[in-house]
C-alpha cells in the first residue's frame, strides 16, 4: 500500500459518471480538494461516446437523448454551456409509427403536436392541450420535487398550490393511473396512447401498473417543454464537459483507478484502497456505485447498519438491456415518414403488445416481438455521420441473465453469448424492416451490446440494467435503495454517501444523486464546525 501528501483529499468521489462527476463539482465549488477515481479507461460511465462501429461514425456506448440533463437543476446549475457543451435538436422530438403508414408524432411546439394528433382522431387534440395546461400548473415543482433530497419540502410546497390550480385529487388520480388506463380514458385514438405508452416505457415499469402514467406524462411534457437535445459530437461532449468544469475548480480524475475498498473505523470512513494498492486518506467517499457493488462489497457487510444489510437482500435490479448500433449509408427508410424528422422512434403496433411484451420481460420471458427504443443520431447532430448516412440505434429491455426463464420465440438461450446476440438483433432489426422497408440493405456495419458486455464497460450496469435498480414503486422514493436510508443519501456510515442510480431520485442523466449526496457531506461537514457537536443524522 502507497500514500503520498497528495493522497489526502477532502473527498474521494468512487466512480467518473455523471452523478459522480455531478458531486465532484458541487463540492470542489465549495471549496473542497476533490478526487474522483474512474475504473474505466474515459470518465462518463454510461454518458460515453465511441467510433468502435464505422471510423466515421459516432456512436454513444449507452445513453443518448437527455431531457433530463436540461430540466434538473443539478444539471442547469452548472453552466456547462460555458465548458464546451452545445446542444442539438432533431426536427422533431418522437416518432411512432402505428397501423398503415400513420405516425404519432411529438414535437417541441405543442399546438404543432395537438394539430397532429387532431388530424388522426377529433377531440384528442384538445385533450392534449389540456393535459399540457395541467403539466404547466405543476409540470416545475414535479420535476424539482422528484430530483430533490427526500423529503422535497421546497419543491412539495410549490407543487400543492399547483396541484390545488389544476384539479386537485382528481389530477393527482390522473398522475396515479396506469399509463395504458389513462391513455383510454383520456383519448379516443391510438395515437397519443402510444406517445405517453411508449416514453413510459424507458423505465421498466409494467404499462398497468401505478407508478406507469405520471412517467410517461412527464417524458412526453418534456419532450415539449425542453426537448430530447443531444450534445454535440456525442455524448462524451457532455462527460467532458463536467470535467473541464471540475478541472478548472482545481478538480482531479484519476482513470483506470478500480476501487477495490472503503475502509471503515469506529463506524467512519478512514480511507479508500484502489486495486493497485494506493491510499487514499479522506474522510468522506462520495460513491456513484451500484448499491449491490457498494453494499457488502467495497464496504464490508460488517462495516455496514444491520438494516442495510438486510435490506439489500430484497434489492431489485431493473431488467437487462440488449442495445444495436447500425452505420447506415442512408436514412433510415421508414415507411410515410412525417415531414419533421424525429430523433427518437419508438417501435411498437400498439399499446397492447406493449404491455405485453414487457409483461414477458417482468415474468423473466425474452420477448418474441421486443419494444424499440431507436435514435437517429445525424437527424438530431449532422456532426456524428458523413452527410447523406445515418448513425443509427435500438436498445429494447430484456430479463435480466439470472432470472431468465426462457425466450418467447424457442431462438435464444438466455445466455446472451455471441450467437444469441446475433440472434435477438435479427429480431430486433427484423422490426425496423417492418416498418423501413430496405433498411438492411443500407447496413454498412452493426455492433451489439449485451447485457455482459454492458457490464464489462460500465460496472454499475449489473446485467445491462440501465437504471441501478428497478424504478417501480417499491423501490423508489423513502424505500430506495433501501427503508433504511428513507431515500436519503447518507449510508449510515459516517462520511460515506451514495450517489448513484441506485439512490434517489434513481436512473436518469439528471446528476441529482450525486447533487444530493455532495450536499448531504456538506451539510455534515456544517454540523460538525458547529459549536456544539452534534452526530449526523444516519441510519440506524
Amino acid at each position: 500500500m502507497t500514500a503520498a501528501a497528495d493522497r489526502r483529499p477532502d473527498a474521494v468521489v468512487v466512480g467518473a459518471g455523471p452523478n459522480g462527476l455531478v458531486a465532484a463539482n458541487l463540492l470542489a465549488g465549495a471549496g473542497w480538494d476533490v478526487v474522483v477515481l474512474e475504473a474505466q479507461p474515459t470518465p462518463g460511465g454510461a454518458v460515453r461516446s465511441d467510433r468502435e462501429v464505422h471510423p466515421d461514425f459516432v456512436h454513444d456506448t449507452f445513453s443518448a437523448f437527455y431531457p433530463l440533463a436540461v430540466a434538473s437543476h443539478a444539471m442547469t446549475s452548472l453552466h456547462l454551456e460555458d465548458h464546451g457543451l452545445q446542444w442539438e435538436h432533431a426536427p422533431a422530438v418522437l416518432g411512432h409509427p402505428f397501423g398503415d403508414r400513420q405516425w404519432a408524432v411529438l414535437h417541441r411546439d405543442r399546438d404543432r403536436t395537438a394539430a397532429g394528433l387532431e388530424e388522426l382522431h377529433p377531440g384528442d387534440g384538445e385533450a392534449w392541450l389540456e393535459l399540457c395546461r395541467t403539466w404547466d400548473r405543476v409540470g416545475g415543482p414535479l420535476v424539482d420535487a422528484l430530483t430533490s433530497p427526500f423529503p422535497p419540502l421546497r419543491a412539495g410546497a410549490r407543487l400543492l398550490p399547483g396541484l390545488a390550480r389544476a384539479g386537485g385529487l382528481d389530477t393527482v388520480k390522473q398522475l396515479a393511473t396506469p399509463v395504458s388506463s389513462f391513455g383510454r380514458e383520456k383519448f379516443g385514438g391510438p395515437a397519443a396512447r402510444l406517445l405517453l405508452a411508449g416514453n413510459a416505457g424507458h423505465a421498466d415499469f409494467p404499462l398497468a401498473s401505478p407508478g406507469s402514467g405520471v412517467f410517461g406524462i412527464l417524458m412526453s411534457m418534456l419532450g415539449q417543454t425542453v426537448g430530447f437535445p443531444v450534445p454535440r459530437g456525442g455524448a462524451q461532449a457532455l462527460t467532458d464537459a463536467l470535467v473541464t468544469r471540475l478541472t478548472s475548480l482545481g478538480g482531479r480524475v484519476e482513470t483506470d483507478t478500480p476501487v477495490t475498498r472503503v475502509v471503515v473505523r469506529d463506524g467512519a470512513v478512514a480511507g479508500v484502497l484502489t486495486r493497485d494498492g494506493d491510499w487514499y486518506d479522506t474522510h468522506v467517499v462520495v460513491a456513484d456505485v451500484a448499491a449491490p457493488h457498494l453494499f457488502g462489497g467495497i464496504v464490508r457487510a460488517e462495516d455496514l447498519p444491520p438494516r442495510v444489510v438486510r435490506g439489500m437482500q430484497d434489492f431489485e435490479l431493473d431488467p437487462g438491456t440488449v442495445k444495436v448500433d447500425w452505420a447506415l449509408t442512408g436514412p433510415v427508410p421508414w415507411a410515410g415518414s412525417p415531414a419533421a424528422a424525429p430523433g427518437t422512434v419508438h417501435v411498437a403496433d400498439s399499446v397492447e403488445e406493449m404491455t405485453e411484451t414487457l409483461s414477458q420481460v417482468a415474468s423473466g420471458t425474452i420477448p418474441d416481438r421486443p419494444f424499440l427504443l431507436t435514435g437517429q443520431m445525424t437527424t438530431s447532430d449532422p456532426t456524428r455521420s458523413p452527410a447523406g448516412t445515418e448513425s443509427f440505434w435500438a436498445y429494447t429491455h430484456v430479463p435480466q441473465p439470472s432470472r431468465t426463464r426462457g425466450d418467447a420465440a424457442d431462438e435464444v438461450t438466455g445466455r446472451w453469448d455471441h450467437d444469441d446476440l446475433e440472434r435477438f438483433a435479427d429480431r430486433m432489426q427484423a422490426r425496423i424492416e417492418a416498418r423501413a422497408p430496405g433498411f438492411g440493405g443500407l447496413v454498412a456495419a452493426r455492433r451489439v451490446l449485451g447485457p455482459h458486455e454492458l457490464e464489462a464497460r460500465n460496472a454499475n450496469l449489473i446485467g445491462g440494467a440501465v437504471n441501478g435498480g428497478t424504478s417501480q414503486l417499491h423501490q423508489e422514493l423513502v424505500f430506495r435503495p433501501v427503508p433504511a436510508m428513507r431515500g436519503r443519501a447518507a449510508t449510515g456510515v459516517h462520511g460515506l454517501f451514495l450517489g448513484s442510480a441506485s439512490a434517489h431520485p434513481g436512473g436518469g442523466v439528471h446528476g441529482a444523486a450525486g447533487a444530493n449526496a455532495a450536499r448531504a457531506a456538506l451539510w455534515q461537514r456544517r454540523l460538525r464546525a458547529l459549536p456544539r457537536r452534534r452526530t449526523a443524522r444516519g441510519v440506524r
